[in-house]
């Protein structure tokens, strides 16, 4: 790991290949971390997950970590650090200001994020906002772009 700080998005078990692929490719254009918690939906080794992040995907930054557990006594993230983003957050995605070295945790396609991550971090849960009653949530490689570009917005230019 680079002593650079730097933002992450952290994936928790990934079920859909071409979602990691495009959220691995947001991360190289923006120059972040990726980081995928066990198990997943499919090999990471898949043709569609290559074929999802292109001839980029060999320039992903990628940890992999075999549960959350795993993942925090690893990487010891503090608590400001820690972003959940789920549809019911109590919080907006503009809410907060993001620290250099955020961490930005999504959960499974289907599922989200499990009570098990949610439970104890209650106060650090936002939602991306929409406006309309006629969708119940967004893809997932599309909310993870739209959030890294938020957190990011005071360093890009």
């Amino acid at each position: 790991m680079s002593d650079t700080p730097r933002m992450s998005v952290v994936l928790v078990t990934p079920e859909i290949p071409g979602n990691t692929g495009s959220v691995g490719r947001t991360c190289v254009a923006l120059d972040l971390d990726l980081v995928l918690i066990r198990p997943y939906g499919f090999d990471i080794t898949d043709k569609s997950v290559r074929r999802a992040g292109l001839d980029y995907w060999q320039h992903v930054r990628l940890f992999e970590f075999d549960s959350w557990p795993a993942f925090l006594e690893a990487r010891s993230p503090r608590r400001d650090q820690l972003f959940f983003f789920e549809e019911h957050g109590a919080g907006s995605v503009y809410d907060p200001d993001y620290p250099c070295d955020a961490y930005l945790v999504f959960g499974c396609e289907t599922k989200g994020l499990p009570p098990s991550v949610l439970d104890t971090n209650a106060d650090r849960i936002f939602n991306l906002p929409m406006r309309s009653p006629h969708i119940r949530s967004l893809n997932l490689a599309n909310a993870v772009t739209a959030v890294a570009y938020q957190a990011m917005r005071n360093t890009l230019s």
